[in-house]
Parts: structure tokens; C-alpha cells; sequence
């Protein structure tokens, strides 16, 4: 590939400065005095640009791309101009998929068992990266490229994630990538979200009422930043990693996008699926002779679902559906760029439709606030409220989710979907790759087994760069993917990569020369009870691929020992990559000291100063469940105070110390349905004073109310009944600040302009009571804080 030698010694990253030696003179002005030229370090000579776009919870049959209903005109027009990929496998969760695709190494071999929020002390599921496993964007930037990344960025382990780090495993930092704009966690709201510049927290450049959207703003930051590096770097390849949070709930669009869909879904979710797989034969993208699997037990049909429910449940999907257009758009919108440099010939183009199969964590209703499900409540949200609040899907004001139903049809013709790495409907997804320089073919199909972890060999390979031996003074494990640069142009080519374990939640499985053997341990919307088999009395199936492409006829009974052989090989496969021991734990990987992970709160008090902010919830002591007290010094100005001086969470879910007109106030905000506040009955006076609300919880489980009693230098001033709280979760986004509130405010009584504190608050202390209610709680309850991570 490239035209002259490449003398550099790339094995070893940084590559080694190698000084040369001549004839040195005294003098500079000798004319003898002579020097070779300063050379930036590049790439060897043809070195492609690379994108990579990686979509979030879209299922193999969303995407028109791929037979689905959802509009990608981008994605589409990108196939037609190269490569579609019908057997690209992810690892059936978020965190891990990328956690692979950027180091080219399965998931738990880089400690990503699962994700960052159910971390434990064993090495495949520690989320801690190796350092013998350095990431592409360090191998790639080590040679010369220019390397950024947009959007989401759920790798960092939840200890490392407040602001003062270690960033080692931020993107912008330990990661490799020089520049960095996006979020770090599972999940953000797409119209208020916590963002970050490198490892620097800064808010949105506008509000929702002023047009913003995340999705929006991630691709002007990547447009910006590709034009920018073509202007000042031409002779430089760059590698763009666009991931933007969508289409992960909350669905959030702007209006006009879900109303192209209305009435499209009417005929429900069993229906759409016969429909999706109709027009997937008519493309061709899946086999003439591939059988649509049948709908599982434990998901409602259509027709049995309530009257009722089936107008709000449409509307669910018409939200869907328009997201996942509009973020298509979105990346068009970078690609575009890349087309007006003229660059976009020798650009690589990943668009990998999902990092998992779509997202069954909705409940069979789907939500209005998906933090309902996750703390155990989602009986708040009754047909009526739903009912009630079906136009605001998608809209600022909601955090909304859709049915277990519609995901299931997004992944047609598969089996299961999101978290159910047994099966294709949680492990294969949609693949489009375009180069015009390095792929002759245009509009070709490609049918060879591959999987997340040869993306970065493949680009390695396209841009002639050896796979690091040394990176950083640390010897490097060998890349464990295989390149996919041979089926560019050579689509009848025997597959590479024949062999390939699954694991997610006790959910497993292996692909070996065309045969998988899969079992499903546990289903992704059973928070609550349902009790789990012993591994060991798993039932395990057996499918042959290279007749069957959808896992729609199980040959266990007719093949047993092969059946076992696979079983064995899964287990050898499993040893090597360390996903032993399983863990299908959810209520000890909640808790750090169980789990085996550090914390960054020791004690029962947390002590914080004003200006403290964008504090995840793994940062602060959690007052759920428990009787806990806030107190704060404050010096009060003669005009009184107002604002806040401490709050957790935010529209959907938390809790807020503030004062207003000269009152002191405690607002706690249950899911954004019900709100309880506490109000002095007398104003804090002019001077310095310690201001402090205590709550008495009630006891006897999760969830339960309690008693708030607000307080002024130990004086009584106020009180107020907390009818209930949120057990397990407030917000996977929405953070604690001191003094002020970035996101969306907790209270309805005040919002972002005026919430700024408006004394001076010395330091707020959080201090839990002595009669911890921990103990009560059902150890099965407490998996559900973990759902609301992904």
C-alpha cells in the first residue's frame, strides 16, 4: 500500500527517536553546517482515514439498512457505495462492546464482563483495562494520527468517574484520543445532558427551547473538528469515533421526526416483525431460506395486549422509529463533511448499527420514566398516567422508554435481544463498511462470520501498521480479533474468524466453524423474582448456521455429542478469556465492598464545598433507604437568601436542599410524578447560620417515606411527611451539585437561572443516621439499580 519504505520501528510505541549522526561544525553559519529536516511523524504513505459510527441499543431489524422501519437514508446510501455485513456480532451490552471494539480483544480479557456499574475484583469483570491491552486510538495516535472521539463513553470504572479522575480510562486521557466531547456512562438525556470537554465538565451551548439536542451537538462538534484537522493537517490521516447516545432510551426527538410514523405501528409488534422480515428476503440481506423465529412465552402478543395500551404502545415506536432517524441524519451529516474535503475516497467507514441488540428493559408498557422500572415502581405508571402522558414522549419532559414488545421486533428474525448474548438477537447487528479506495465492490453483501474484535486489526491491516508489541514500556498481549480486510474483495472467501465465545449474566454461548450452541440463563426485563437455574441445569441448543441463519431450528437432540463437544469448547474458550467464574449476581455487584471494587465514600459522612459539582451517584454517600440529615453553614445577606445549596438528581428523580423568598426547603422529587416539600415556617435571619434538614425514615423495606424535619442553628423551623422515595436509583445522568444545579432541576419552584445559590454557603454535610435500613431490603430487589446503568 505504500509507495516508499517505512523505516520507522512501529512494533514499538512511542517508536524509539533513532538521532543521526554526521559532520558537526562550531559554527552554524559554516557551510558545511547541515541537518535533515524536521519530519512530523505520519503513518506509512497511504494510510487511510477511519470513522467509526457506532449506534446505541439498535437491533439488526431497525434500520432500513437492513429491512427495518426505521428510515436510514445515510446508512443506505453508504451500502450502496460499499459493504453490508449480515453475520457482524457485538457482545449483547453496551460497555463491553465498546470496551472490545476499541482494543480488539473479547470483553473480558480487557475486564469488561459486563458493565462498569457491576463491576467485581475478578479480572474479566473488573472494568479495569489492562495495560498490556492498549486501545486503537493509542496504537493509532503512537503513529502519527490525529484521533478524537464524540458521544458516549461508558468504559470509565464508576470510581474514576468523578472530576478528579484518575483519568486513565478517559477517553481523552488513558484512551488515546486527543480530543474528546461527550459523557461518560451508560446514558445521558439527550436535551439537558452532562457533558464533558476531555476530562473538563461544561454545560450545553443552548437550552431544548433554543433547538438543542445532543445528537445534534456531538455532530457539529465532528464536523468541526474533521474540517478543522483537514485545514491544518492535510498530510495527516485522522480516526474519528463518533458514538452518539441514541438510540439508547431515553427517546428523546424533536417532534417533527415520530410524526413521518404516525399510525405506521398501529398493527403492532407481531405484525411489524412479519413485515421486517419480508422486506429482509425482498433485500436480500438475509438468506432466502431463513425462518422467522417464533415469538418467546414471556412476551405478550399484540393482540392480548389491552385495548387501551395499544394507542400510548404505537406511539412508543413512532418516537422510536424518529430517533433513530434523526440520528441517522446526523451522521450524514459527518460523512457529508468528509465528502465536501474530498477526502471521503480514502476514508474507512464503520457504521455499526448497535452495539447490541435493542433494548428490552422497557417493561411490556413501556415508560414514561424507565427510572420507574428500575426502582421497583413501575406500577406507578398506570395505563392512565401513560395515557396521560403520551404526547410528551420524546419530549423534554419525559424519560421515556418503549415496550419489551417492540424491541423484541426490532430484532427480526432473531431470537431474544439486548443483554441475551446466547442468541443473534442480542449479539448480531447491522454493519456497513465503505472505502472507495480499498474496496472495488459497491453495494455487496458479505456473509463471513465476524465479531466487534476485528475492527481494530482490519484497520491496523488497511493502514499498514504492525500490531504493538510495546506500548508505553508495557509488552502487549496479542490482538485477539481477526482482520476482516480479506472479505473487502473476496466475498466468497472462507471466514477467518470460525470460533468465538458469548457470555453476558450467565447468558452464553459459542460459534465454531458454522455450528453454535447457545443457552439463556436469564431474561433482561425479569427484574424482580424468577428464579435463576443452577448453571449447570441450563438447557443448552444447538444450531447449524450454515442452513439455519436465525437460530430458528434447534438440533440438540438430534446431534448430543457435538452438542457436548461445543459445551466443552465453550468452557476451554471461557478459561482463556477469563470469563470464569460467571456471575450472575446482581445485589452483591451493587455493592462495592461485596463486589470487591474500591468506592470513593468511606463512612457514614460526606463532607462537600460550594462550587462542587457534576458528582455521579457513585461519588456521594447514598441516602436511600435509610434516615440521613444535611446540614450547611450559610451566610445570609440582609435581602435574604435564595437557591440551592444542595441537590442530587433532577426532573426525573431526586431530592434538594434550597431556600426561597427567605425560607428553607426540602423538595424530594419521587420519579417525577410526585413531589414532597418541606418548607420553614419561619425565614433564616441576616448573619451567619447552620441550616439543616434531617429525614427520619420510616423502615420496614425499600421505598418507604419518612418524616423531614427542617432546622435553623438546632432550632425546629418546620415539618413535613414524605409520602415515599426511590430505593434504588434518581438518575443514570443527572449528578449532585453544591450551590447550584446543572441538568435539570430537581424542584418545581425553581430552575436553572435562578437555582444559583444566592449567600455564601461555607460547606453541606451529609451525615446517615444510625439506624440504617439496609438489612430490610430483599438482596433479589437490589439488581434493579444495575438495569438503570446500561
Amino acid at each position: 500500500m505504500a509507495n516508499r519504505p517505512d523505516t520507522h520501528a512501529r512494533s514499538m510505541l512511542p517508536i524509539p527517536d533513532r538521532p543521526k549522526f554526521g559532520h558537526t561544525t562550531y559554527d552554524a553559519k559554516d557551510p558545511e553546517t547541515n541537518f535533515p529536516p524536521i519530519e512530523p511523524l505520519l503513518p506509512p504513505e497511504g494510510a487511510p482515514n477511519v470513522l467509526i459510527v457506532l449506534l446505541d441499543d439498535v437491533g439488526f431489524g431497525a434500520s432500513t439498512a437492513f429491512g427495518g422501519p426505521c428510515a436510514t437514508p445515510n446508512a443506505e446510501k453508504l451500502a450502496a457505495g460499499g459493504l453490508s455485513y449480515n453475520r457482524f456480532h457485538t457482545t449483547a451490552l453496551c460497555a463491553p462492546t465498546r470496551a472490545a471494539m476499541l482494543s480488539g480483544r473479547n470483553h473480558h480479557s480487557v475486564a469488561m464482563g459486563s458493565i462498569t456499574e457491576t463491576a467485581t475484583s475478578a479480572p474479566g469483570n473488573s472494568s479495569v483495562r489492562p495495560n498490556t491491552k492498549a486501545p486503537l486510538a493509542m496504537t493509532l495516535k503512537l503513529n502519527g494520527y490525529s484521533t478524537a472521539q464524540f458521544g458516549k463513553c461508558h468504559e470509565v470504572p464508576v470510581w474514576q468517574s468523578s472530576p478528579l479522575g484518575p483519568f486513565d480510562a478517559w477517553p481523552s486521557a488513558g484512551g488515546g484520543f486527543e480530543t474528546f466531547y461527550g459523557f461518560i456512562g451508560g446514558e445521558n438525556n439527550q436535551w439537558d445532558p452532562a457533558l464533558y470537554n476531555g476530562t473538563t465538565p461544561v454545560e450545553p451551548p443552548a437550552t431544548p427551547e433554543e433547538g438543542y439536542h445532543l445528537t445534534e451537538d456531538l455532530a457539529d462538534h465532528a464536523v468541526n473538528w474533521i474540517r478543522q484537522q483537514k485545514s491544518l493537517m492535510p498530510d495527516r490521516p485522522f480516526f474519528a469515533y463518533f458514538a452518539p447516545g441514541a438510540t439508547h432510551a431515553p427517546h428523546h426527538v424533536p417532534e417533527e421526526w415520530p410524526e413521518k410514523y404516525a399510525g405506521q405501528f398501529d398493527d403492532g409488534w407481531d405484525a411489524l416483525r412479519e413485515a421486517t422480515f419480508a422486506r429482509q428476503k425482498d433485500l436480500g440481506i438475509i438468506p432466502a431460506d431463513a425462518q422467522l423465529t417464533p415469538r418467546p412465552d414471556e412476551i405478550t402478543s399484540w393482540d392480548d395486549m389491552p385495548e387501551e395500551m395499544k394507542p400510548i404502545l404505537a406511539r412508543q415506536m413512532e418516537v422510536y422509529a424518529g430517533f433513530l432517524e434523526h440520528t441517522d441524519h446526523h451522521v450524514g451529516r459527518v460523512i457529508d463533511a468528509i465528502d465536501e474535503l474530498g477526502v471521503l475516497d480514502n476514508t474507512i467507514i464503520y457504521y455499526i448499527v448497535g452495539d447490541n441488540g435493542a433494548s428490552a428493559e422497557g417493561t411490556m408498557n413501556g415508560a414514561f420514566n424507565e427510572m420507574a422500572n428500575f426502582n421497583g415502581m413501575a406500577a406507578l405508571e398506570t395505563p392512565e398516567f401513560l395515557a396521560s402522558k403520551m404526547d410528551e414522549f420524546g419530549t423534554p419532559s419525559a424519560y421515556n422508554h418503549y415496550s419489551v414488545g417492540w424491541a423484541w421486533a426490532m430484532c427480526t428474525p432473531f431470537q431474544w435481544t439486548k443483554q441475551v448474548a446466547s442468541h443473534w438477537g442480542g449479539t448480531r447487528n447491522g454493519t456497513i463498511v465503505h472505502w472507495p479506495d480499498g474496496i472495488e465492490e459497491k453495494g455487496g453483501l458479505r456473509t463471513q462470520f465476524t465479531h466487534c474484535i476485528d475492527v481494530a486489526p482490519t484497520i491496523l491491516e488497511a493502514a499498514g501498521l504492525p500490531e504493538p508489541t510495546m506500548v508505553n514500556g508495557v509488552q502487549q498481549s496479542p490482538i485477539e480479533g481477526t482482520s476482516m480486510l480479506y472479505t473487502f474483495n473476496e466475498e466468497a472467501s472462507p471466514e477467518r474468524h470460525d470460533l468465538q465465545y458469548f457470555e453476558m449474566f450467565g447468558n452464553r454461548g459459542i460459534y465454531d466453524q458454522g455450528w453454535s450452541a447457545v443457552t439463556k440463563h436469564k431474561t433482561p426485563w425479569i427484574m424482580v423474582g424468577g428464579d435463576m437455574p443452577a448453571f449447570d441445569d441450563d438447557v443448552w441448543e444447538l444450531y447449524d448456521s450454515t442452513s439455519d441463519y436465525s437460530q430458528a431450528v434447534d438440533l440438540s437432540k438430534e446431534h448430543p455429542e457435538l452438542l457436548a463437544k461445543l459445551q466443552r469448547k465453550w468452557l476451554i474458550e471461557a478459561t482463556k478469556f477469563n470469563v470464569l467464574p460467571m456471575d450472575d449476581r446482581t445485589a452483591e455487584r451493587l455493592e462495592p465492598k461485596m463486589a470487591g471494587r474500591p468506592t470513593l465514600v468511606h463512612g457514614d459522612t460526606q463532607k462537600f464545598y460550594p462550587g462542587m459539582g457534576r458528582l455521579s451517584e457513585n461519588s456521594v454517600v447514598s441516602i436511600k433507604n435509610k434516615s440521613f440529615s444535611v446540614t450547611a453553614e450559610v451566610d445570609v445577606p440582609a435581602a435574604g437568601i435564595d437557591g440551592v445549596i444542595i441537590a442530587q438528581g433532577g426532573r426525573f428523580g431526586g431530592w434538594a436542599v434550597y431556600a426561597k423568598d427567605g425560607l428553607l426547603k426540602f423538595v424530594y422529587n419521587v420519579l417525577g410524578i410526585e413531589e414532597f416539600i418541606a418548607t420553614s415556617d419561619s425565614a433564616v435571619p441576616e448573619g451567619t447560620h447552620q441550616v439543616r434538614a434531617e429525614f427520619a425514615y420510616d423502615g420496614g423495606g425499600l421505598g418507604k417515606g419518612g418524616d423531614v424535619t427542617l432546622y435553623c442553628d438546632g432550632d425546629a423551623i418546620g415539618t413535613f411527611r414524605i409520602g415515599g422515595t426511590q430505593p434504588m436509583v434518581f438518575s443514570a445522568d443527572e449528578t449532585t451539585d453544591i450551590g447550584y444545579e446543572s441538568g435539570t432541576p430537581v424542584g418545581s419552584e425553581y430552575d436553572l437561572v435562578s437555582s444559583k445559590f444566592s449567600g455564601k454557603i461555607h460547606w453541606v454535610q451529609i451525615d446517615l443516621g444510625s439506624d440504617t435500613h439496609d438489612h430490610l431490603i430483599d438482596p433479589e430487589d437490589r439488581h434493579r439499580i444495575a438495569m438503570a446503568q446500561q
